[in-house]
Order: structure tokens, then C-alpha cells, then sequence
């Protein structure tokens, strides 16, 4: 599995690449683990960790929540068992959930649920 993970490369930043680019919030965090992009997970309005494995062909990630250590396979769609990974671990704890701090709108369970499929 060395081609789908790295555990040496570091996380690309503690919050979603894309949506720190424009601006954005997220619900929770994933991690590559072949690269350490960090994505919005599918419960985002954005989903970007999978639209990364659409892009990128990166199966395998790691949640970047505080606490967590399971992975996943994209490609099986099932938890994969994967090794340690650079650290950090997982985005600041002190981040609020959804995040980042700020930039949450106060409506952000009725966008949710609002959200197409």
C-alpha cells in the first residue's frame, strides 16, 4: 500500500484546504494519507477530502479529529487499517466543531440539511 500511503508526509494544514481558500467551514476533518491534503469530510457542504480521492486517486484517509484514529478506504468503502501517520495527529482541539471559529454561520444546521445529495 505504499503508493496510497505516506506516513511521513505531515498534514497540508490543520483546516480544509479549499474551503480556507475561499472562506468556507466545514463539519469534521479527513486527511490523506498518500499526501496529507486536508479535506472537509461528507458531512460538509463541500466535501472536498472526497472529492480529493476523485481528483487525485487517493484512496486511503485518516480523520483529523481529536481523538480519532480510524481510517478509510474510498475505493472498498469500508475502515482500513493503517499505520501511524506524521505528526499532527489532528486539527488544533481547541477548533470548534463545526469550524473554524468565525467563519461558522449561524444557520449552518439549516444549510445542511438543505444540501442536495
Amino acid at each position: 500500500m505504499s503508493d496510497v500511503i505516506d506516513p511521513t508526509v505531515p498534514p497540508s494544514g490543520t483546516g480544509c484546504v479549499e474551503c480556507n481558500a475561499v472562506g468556507g467551514w466545514w463539519v469534521h476533518l479527513r486527511r490523506c494519507a498518500a499526501c496529507g491534503h486536508i479535506g472537509c469530510c461528507d458531512d460538509s457542504l463541500a466535501r472536498h477530502a472526497s472529492a480529493h480521492w476523485r481528483d487525485a486517486g487517493h484512496p486511503i484517509i485518516r480523520s483529523f479529529e481529536p481523538g480519532e484514529d480510524w481510517f478509510w478506504n474510498y475505493d472498498t468503502n469500508s475502515y482500513y487499517d493503517g499505520p501511524e501517520l506524521a505528526a499532527p495527529e489532528s486539527r488544533p482541539e481547541d477548533e470548534t466543531v463545526p469550524g473554524p471559529r468565525g467563519r461558522v454561520p449561524k444557520d449552518w444546521m439549516a444549510q445542511l440539511r438543505s444540501r442536495p445529495e
